[in-house]
């Protein structure tokens, strides 16, 4: 039987973006993502609730580099990743596991900031629509991205 391991999200930065390197050189981008869902408790006219889930993704290579020069804490951003369970013991000898996101595609979300030359999420009234993707892939050999860029106005 074959698997399928996708995630679609959309939601807001809650922290800026941390590039770093592996032993080996690779970057890899840390980031922290709110999304929120809106419902109603008793029915129709009920008590209307929100429920937050933050969620933690990791992009691989070029992609992440580009979401660290041009976003920040609050910016919107879409992303396509799979989820990754990790576990280990900590320092005290306690098992530990956590499930996040490895970020594969993304999208920028809403116009440019003032005074900013690439695309961010301010969406700012009067400022210009933008829509950028960057695209991670597999390399060969290893679990580590490349990316290619391509901007698509709408």
């Amino acid at each position: 039987m074959a698997s399928f391991n996708k995630v679609l999200l959309m939601g807001n930065l809650t922290r800026d973006p941390e590039v770093r390197a592996t032993p080996s050189g690779q970057s890899v981008t840390a980031l922290g993502i709110a999304t929120n869902r809106q419902y109603t408790v008793g029915g129709q006219g009920g008590e209307k609730r929100e429920e937050v889930t933050f969620i933690d993704v990791d992009f691989w290579g070029r992609p992440g580099e580009l979401i660290a020069q041009y976003l920040k804490k609050g910016d919107p951003i879409f992303i396509e990743g799979r989820l990754h369970f990790r576990q280990w013991d900590d320092k005290e000898g306690n098992k530990r596991s956590k499930l996040s996101v490895t970020g594969e595609n993304f999208q920028f979300i809403g116009g440019r900031r003032e005074g900013s030359g690439g695309p961010g999420g301010g969406g700012g009234r009067g400022s210009a629509p933008r829509e950028t993707q960057g695209e991670a892939t597999p390399q060969a050999g290893g679990g580590e991205m490349e990316a290619g860029f391509d901007e698509v106005p709408f």
